[in-house]
């Protein structure tokens, strides 16, 4: 199940250590596109990074199970899109801002 999960930069840092974590996180009515996208827009209102995760019934993620970060990157509203081996950029860009 993909679930949509909005972390703080302490919490990124945590889960690029290899830490579990667990934030608020926000799921879609159907598997419908447009329901995909309502969630990950809800997330990125909670949080400046929005983590999308494959989990089996728990909103606890780790690094493993996250298939992409996505970021406001220009307060636009729009969200970048970011792989896992991009967390330490994606961290550096948090920092800034």
């Amino acid at each position: 199940m993909r679930i949509y999960v909005a972390v703080d930069a302490e919490l990124l840092r945590q889960l690029a250590a290899g830490e579990r974590v667990s934030a608020p996180a926000f799921r879609a009515e159907t598997e419908d596109e447009e329901d995909e996208a309502a969630a990950l827009e809800d997330a990125a209102e909670h949080g400046c990074v929005v983590v999308a995760a494959d989990v089996d019934g728990t909103d606890d993620v780790t690094l493993e199970d996250v298939a992409a970060l996505h970021v406001d990157l220009d307060g636009t509203g729009d969200l970048a899109w970011f792989a896992t081996q991009e967390i330490d950029a994606v961290l550096r860009i948090v920092q800034e801002h």
